[in-house]
């Protein structure tokens, strides 16, 4: 038990460390560019790679992982994650469009190798201590992963203001690379890894409902993504005349709320599900209210509701019930 503790404090850290710089790249990213004189909606286009090998990633991830272990990919994930930071310290005339395209595609495919990986070796390690205890952990990971997201918009523009654009990826670059060689040392081999090597077929499961759960998934996380990473900040800026600072700001804040509310799920759900985890009628239920959330947000600015109000009421009661989701 102690051993499995510490492992999965050692995956947490370096899931905080690799979420750190991935909230701090976002920042650095939309704010330096705005300063080089990109319009909104470039600087929103620069993450469309970086959502679309995401996605690519988390269909292949878990059959990777199967083969070669997921301590490998969680690390795979580092190293790329610092190859795109490094990238990215270039000088400003080979900055363009497709570039820095490339390289939020790089750390687009690091972060969900990375996010994987930490997820799935607490499957691994929380072992046969059944669902309420591996919900719990997972709930905290991934809540503690939101808070920290949202902490690493602050440290983006911060590092800018002291360090500069290159000074701030360079530092953030070498903290990564230092997590690495300390996980890399501080875990077991081989977690996650299958005895049978299996095939690409097996990514989709023969279980009817945990393929509609996983393409559910999809759509879910496609529909948020599009919206809160290209969408929404173009919005603010240029429709409702927010600051840079002002967007940074409130996006950190929300995500942060948002992470806090993930990792207390278990709590919330605990009365009614009497310690176990949620079933597939949960499921059902929340994103049945999820859906309602968005409606009510489109029906009020079709009504004529005071824009500012609504988004930022709307995307709260969002906040929550995603968490739950």
């Amino acid at each position: 038990m102690q051993t499995d503790t510490r492992n999965y404090l050692v995956v947490t850290a370096g899931y905080w460390a690799f979420t750190l710089t991935d909230g701090a790249i976002r920042m650095l990213v939309v704010l330096y560019f705005h300063l080089l004189g990109y319009s909104p909606f470039e600087v929103a286009m620069l993450f469309l790679f970086y959502e679309f090998f995401g996605i690519v990633t988390n269909l292949v991830g878990g059959w990777l992982g199967a083969r070669i272990g997921l301590n490998l990919t969680m690390h795979i994930g580092m190293a790329l994650q610092v190859v795109a930071l490094t990238m990215l310290t270039v000088p400003d005339a080979w900055l363009s469009v497709p570039y820095v395209m490339a390289a939020q595609a790089l750390s687009g495919i690091a972060k969900d190798l990375n996010k994987m990986s930490a997820k799935a070796s607490v499957k691994t390690l929380a072992g046969d201590t059944g669902n309420s205890r591996l919900f719990k952990w997972v709930a905290v990971l991934t809540g503690s992963k939101n808070a920290l997201k949202g902490a690493g918009f602050f440290v983006g523009a911060a590092l800018l203001e002291l360090l500069g654009f290159r000074g701030a990826l360079a530092l953030l670059a070498g903290m990564l690379l230092l997590v690495l060689i300390v996980t890399a040392l501080m875990l077991p081999s081989g977690v996650g890894r299958m005895k049978s090597k299996p095939k690409f077929t097996q990514v989709f499961s023969r279980i009817p409902a945990i393929n509609q759960l996983a393409a559910a998934r999809f759509f879910l996380f496609g529909a948020r993504d599009v919206w809160f990473v290209v969408g929404l900040p173009v919005y603010l800026y240029s429709v409702l005349d927010w600051s840079f600072v002002e967007v940074g700001s409130f996006l950190a804040l929300w995500v942060i709320g948002y992470g806090f509310v993930q990792a207390a799920a278990p709590r919330l759900l605990r009365r009614s599900h009497h310690g176990h985890g949620p079933g597939g009628g949960t499921a059902r239920l929340w994103a049945f209210v999820l859906l309602i959330v968005p409606a009510g947000i489109a029906l009020a600015l079709r009504e004529g509701g005071d824009p500012a109000t609504v988004i930022v009421i709307g995307l709260i009661l969002l906040g929550v019930v995603f968490a739950i989701n």
